[in-house]
């Protein structure tokens, strides 16, 4: 039996996808501890882990963000990602460290699974080995792992091969420095504090570092990275899950026959406090028109939509398992975990990116050819309408969609994250003193 601990920041689209994970190794028998926010408690308890509640200078309302950081409303979404970085996840760092210090103190732990916004997860991976146990990430985010070959993560900048590609990155991680100084610096300021020295990696590349990132998507959405170490980077395919035993299905669900195109429109859970930024411009672009527009508000009330053309049905929450094999297109801020169930299903996406991962989760629709990206947060009816129009139009859209469904159902899923994680611990119990022997405390898994 081994004893893990999970470690998120208190944000559902962190959270959720971890869930399943934890779920399998406490179906094993396995020990699970997991650190996150308050309000998480009864999902988490659902998988038969422990709750271990963040601290408070480390827990927040992830559904209620800008109540809690309102100056992040007035900056651009590159500039967004840099505040979010910093004031949302990386200056709580010395409180989650504490945290996970303090459970490894009532009982050792054979591995740490954190989110890849988790900053702790950088204080530990930058120690010693023999100092800690092995630190993982589950990648429920785009991979943030730095590569030459990429431009640097934030900015939602595509690959781009060659000589050109090499030089037009190097001038954008000098833009990327400057735009993320003071990341740095509190990253340093953090280290000195918690540590005693500033950190040997920078938070934004700590990934390369960690033990294992066991990412949740497929290779096919995700650029190439010919230098990560494969026993490092393991892709094992998206694990959450929503079903009509989460969400019930509507009245309306009949209607559902096939008889007309079918457009689905989200702004996911979170960034949901502004209906007219995606939602209220989709329902005008096809007001009255051919397509059924679905509609999920993702916990907003419905009234607050206002008039709805008959064309349109809506509900707080929609089941995804359910409703993706029936739609034809889905119009997105870019969740990644709602782009993930599309693709899921081979459904084509229209993107019109929103702030924190949004703009690198659009670049990879547009770069795998899976949808249309617009470059707009708040796009008006008629930019909706011919994104949407152009997909519709276009089969390859589907096909390319279609391709990554097959390679997600082809995919391991949990059983891939157990296996991933096994290796880790597997590895580091075989490794004592930079000798190979086998250590009688390894656990049985």
């Amino acid at each position: 039996m081994a004893s893990v601990i999970f470690a998120s920041v208190p944000v559902h689209g962190h959270v959720t996808p971890l869930l399943p994970l934890a779920a399998e190794l406490v179906a094993r028998g396995d020990r699970v501890r997991f650190l996150t926010g308050a309000r998480f408690a009864a999902a988490v308890l659902a998988t038969g882990a422990e709750h271990v509640p963040l601290p408070g200078e480390a827990d927040f309302d992830d559904r209620n963000v800008s109540a809690h950081f309102p100056e992040r409303e007035r900056l651009s979404p590159v500039k967004a990602v840099a505040y979010d970085l910093e004031h949302i996840f990386v200056r709580p760092a010395p409180a989650q460290y504490a945290a996970i210090r303090r459970l490894l103190g009532d009982e050792p732990a054979d591995a740490i699974v954190t989110d890849p916004t988790f900053a702790a997860g950088a204080l530990l991976a930058g120690q010693p080995a023999t100092e800690r146990p092995p630190v993982l990430v589950g990648g429920v985010l785009p991979l943030s792992m730095p590569s030459a070959d990429l431009a640097p993560f934030g900015l939602g900048v595509p690959p781009l091969g060659g000589l050109a590609g090499r030089l037009r990155n190097a001038v954008l991680r000098a833009v990327s420095d400057r735009l993320f100084a003071s990341l740095d610096a509190a990253d340093r300021e953090i280290g000195r504090r918690v540590l005693g020295h500033e950190p040997s990696i920078r938070i934004m590349q700590w990934l390369q570092y960690a033990d294992g990132v066991i990412q949740l998507t497929v290779p096919s959405f995700e650029y190439p990275r010919p230098e990560a170490d494969p026993e490092r980077l393991t892709f094992v395919g998206p694990v959450s899950a929503s079903g009509s035993r989460q969400h019930a299905l509507p009245d309306w669900w009949a209607e559902l026959d096939g008889s007309r195109p079918v457009v689905h429109v989200t702004q996911g859970t979170i960034a949901n406090d502004d209906l007219t930024e995606l939602i209220r411009p989709t329902i005008d672009a096809f007001a009255d028109r051919e397509p059924l527009v679905l509609v999920a508000t993702g916990g907003a009330p419905v009234a607050s939509l206002g008039a709805l053309p008959g064309n349109v049905r809506a509900a707080e929450f929609l089941p995804y398992e359910e409703l993706l094999p029936r739609t034809t297109v889905m119009v997105t801020n870019g969740g990644y975990g709602g782009v993930q169930f599309a693709l899921r299903h081979g459904v084509p996406l229209v993107v019109a990116a929103g702030k924190e991962d949004k703009a690198e989760v659009a670049a990879r629709i547009a770069w795998s050819g899976v949808g249309v990206r617009l470059w707009a947060q708040r796009p008006t009816p008629a930019q909706l309408r011919r994104g949407v129009e152009r997909v519709l139009a276009d089969p390859s859209y589907r096909q390319a969609a279609g391709r990554i469904g097959a390679e997600i159902a082809a995919s391991p899923g949990v059983a891939g994250f157990v296996r991933a994680l096994d290796a880790v611990i597997g590895r580091r119990c075989a490794r004592v003193d930079s000798r190979v022997e086998p250590v009688e405390t390894c656990p049985t898994v």
